[in-house]
């Protein structure tokens, strides 16, 4: 890409892969609210850190309310919950045959797409591991798939470019024409991850902890029935994870496929997931709420029950605000919402 490449939200997902791009030569422009963290980047004070890579860039920065111009790429990595605000606030410098990419967990094309349109929207999916540690400093724990593509599969001119682009962050970015399939593959593994946040346990003790396989198997089941109503095939071969073993109800895959997650997550240097560390380090709102409701929403038009994704995000609610405390309780209480054991 020849134009500087805007990354709007340079916390651990977005200041990682911009980090990267400026360190392979790319004009970057990083965009975030924490005035500290953008004056850290100005001085050339950006530091990743971690297994991965260890090393300090700096480049352009400004707060959202300094942004002018018009940009053709913009590469959007707020929580999921605070979209909306993010690509409103961005919209007005978008370039009208510019580009919004979605690097965030959870379903965030569909509300891109109603503020920019279709056309302007493309869907990433990321599955590596960071973390925002104070400004100026982030750690880049573990690497993980990063695939990109249009919303309709196309293998358009700027698709190309915009997956060369992802590659100067990660060699093995893949470019898909079923990007649905990925970030419906990863509502059902992300909300293991979810659930592994009422517990003060790693990801992969809650994942490799007996106890718990008939609750994850139930919820990502759960789940991925949302998405097979929604006519998307999810993809798995990331992290271990394997959806059509447990659309399939295959006992001996899905414990296969358990196993495999474990031990992906057990190698990671970044042991609990980022919502747990919004509860119980930086004691703020998750997204977990916000990355469920496509998922809920397209539940309740097919007429499917979700009582464990429901009662999950109850339960992450609580924690949020006060009503209960992290602990192997509150798993115990999920696990209560599952309307049939299930065996795997």
């Amino acid at each position: 890409m020849t134009e500087a490449v805007v990354i709007w939200g340079a916390g651990a997902i977005g200041g990682v892969i911009g980090a990267c791009l400026r360190r392979a030569g790319h004009e970057v422009l990083f965009v975030d609210v924490v005035p500290e963290h953008v004056a850290a980047i100005r001085a050339g004070g950006l530091r990743v850190e971690g297994p991965v890579a260890e090393f300090s860039v700096g480049g352009e920065a400004c707060l959202p309310h300094q942004m002018s111009g018009k940009h053709k790429l913009i590469l959007l990595a707020v929580k999921a919950h605070h979209t909306e605000a993010a690509t409103q606030a961005l919209k007005p410098f978008l370039a009208e045959d510019g580009a919004v990419v979605s690097c965030q967990n959870g379903l965030n094309e569909l509300v891109i797409q109603e503020i920019v349109g279709p056309r302007r929207t493309i869907g990433c999916f990321v599955n590596f591991y960071a973390d925002y540690l104070e400004p100026g400093r982030l750690h880049y724990a573990k690497r993980g798939a990063v695939v990109v593509g249009e919303l309709d599969g196309r293998k358009s001119e700027r698709i190309v470019a915009i997956h060369k682009l992802m590659q100067a962050f990660d060699g093995d970015a893949l470019l898909s024409d079923n990007i649905f399939g990925f970030l419906w593959g990863k509502a059902g593994y992300g909300a293991i991850l979810k659930a592994s946040a009422l517990t003060n346990d790693t990801m992969a003790e809650f994942i490799g902890d007996p106890g718990r396989r008939d609750l994850i198997v139930a919820l990502v089941q759960e789940i991925l029935a949302v998405a097979e109503a929604e006519k998307v095939k999810p993809l798995g071969g990331f992290a271990g994870y394997d959806p059509e073993a447990f659309m399939r109800r295959d006992k001996a895959a899905i414990a296969a496929s358990m196993a495999a997650m474990a031990e992906f997550n057990r190698g990671s240097a970044k042991a609990r997931s980022g919502i747990w560390r919004d509860l119980a380090v930086r004691k703020r709102p998750t997204d977990v709420a916000a990355q469920l409701a496509p998922v809920r929403e397209a539940a309740r038009r097919h007429r499917l029950a979700t009582p464990v994704a429901d009662r999950l995000v109850a339960l992450i609610t609580d924690i949020e605000q006060g009503r209960a405390e992290i602990g192997p309780a509150l798993a115990d209480e999920l696990a209560l919402a599952v309307p049939e054991r299930t065996s795997a």
